[in-house]
């Protein structure tokens, strides 16, 4: 791959929320998996750990996190995402993201319903027939998060240079003590993501929906 090919790579991967029912093949998760493992890490320590459902298991899981959905259970994740209260810059961009998606899917701010039905669809996994919960040692640092990132993105490229799609999900992480209890992990493992993936439907128009990225003169300093 010349680097033109590879940093088209970069800018083809994005989230993909629908997904046909075509199988991904264990040869294909495999290749991935290792190629995602060639992250760098703090001392070459590689905290991620990585739970790959399919079929009856990944059934369960999706079946299990819908009825806490659908009860109504406060999501608690075991850590936060992000900054309390938010930079507005960030919230801007966020609810810009939100609005946009929604007015793809034809989904009025006021419809509860239809906005209930799109939360729901995360635990559904956008259809995926594979869904990965990715996790790390409870009481992880900031450092280890950042090596699970890079392992992430890692996996997410080489899962897209195969033609597959995928969707990275912290929602799902707000059900962490659900995850745990379906799959067997103990309580002293962070349940950080999940991520979908599967083949992407190619006639639904979500997948379509791209965010709009910040120019570098917004991200970039330069100094000589």
């Amino acid at each position: 791959m010349n680097p033109a090919e590879f940093l088209s790579l970069l800018h083809a991967r994005h989230c993909q929320r629908a997904f046909t029912d075509e199988p991904v093949s264990r040869g294909a998760l495999e290749a991935a998996l290792s190629a995602a493992g060639q992250a760098p890490s703090g001392k070459n320590t590689q905290p991620w750990r990585v739970i790959v459902t399919t079929g009856a298991r990944r059934d369960a899981l999706s079946n299990a996190l819908c009825a806490g959905y659908d009860a109504g259970a406060k999501p608690q994740a075991d850590y936060d995402y992000s900054l309390q209260p938010q930079p507005e810059e960030w919230m801007d961009r966020a609810r810009a993201c939100g609005y946009a998606l929604f007015e793809l899917k034809g989904i009025a701010r006021d419809d509860v319903p239809a906005r209930k039905a799109h939360g729901r669809e995360n635990f559904t996994f956008f259809g995926a027939p594979v869904h990965m919960i990715l996790h790390l040692p409870a009481g992880a640092e900031r450092g280890n998060f950042l090596d699970a990132g890079m392992f992430l993105q890692n996996l997410m490229l080489a899962l897209t240079a195969q033609g597959l799609g995928s969707c990275p999900q912290y929602s799902v992480a707000g059900y962490a003590d659900v995850i745990r209890a379906t799959l067997g992990l103990p309580a002293d493992r962070w349940i950080i993501c999940g991520l979908s993936i599967g083949h992407p439907d190619p006639a639904a128009v979500v997948n379509t929906f791209v965010p709009e990225r910040l120019p570098l003169v917004d991200f970039v300093d330069w100094q000589q």
